[in-house]
């Protein structure tokens, strides 16, 4: 349903604090730091878990599960499979990609 990454970033996107996601969705701040501190998919009360992604989506946020296409329109942010190697800097991955472009541009 939702992971407490997708919690994590939907408040970050809108500019919430915990205390005041909790509040929207009419719950206590404890409730939101556990479920924003457990790993992967939040487990909990259906109830408790339908309150936080109607506060989220009220607020603007389109939640997207995985493998799901967006439907809403605006600018957004999507996770995706990481394309950098293990342990491979930032700065390397892009000098990566910009020998593989140019060599293309070269070739054609």
């Amino acid at each position: 349903m939702i992971t407490s990454a997708q919690m994590r970033a939907a408040r970050a996107m809108l500019g919430l604090d915990q205390r005041t996601l909790a509040e929207l969705a009419g719950l206590s701040l404890p409730t939101i730091q556990r479920m924003e501190a457990s790993g992967g998919q939040v487990r909990g009360i259906i109830d408790t878990l339908m309150k936080v992604v109607e506060a989220l989506e009220g607020a603007g946020v389109e939640l997207i599960g995985e493998n799901t296409p967006s439907i809403g329109s605006g600018r957004g942010v999507r996770l995706r499979e990481a394309t950098a190697r293990p342990g491979e800097r930032l700065s390397a991955r892009v000098a990566r990609q910009g020998a593989a472009l140019e060599s293309a541009n070269h070739a054609a």
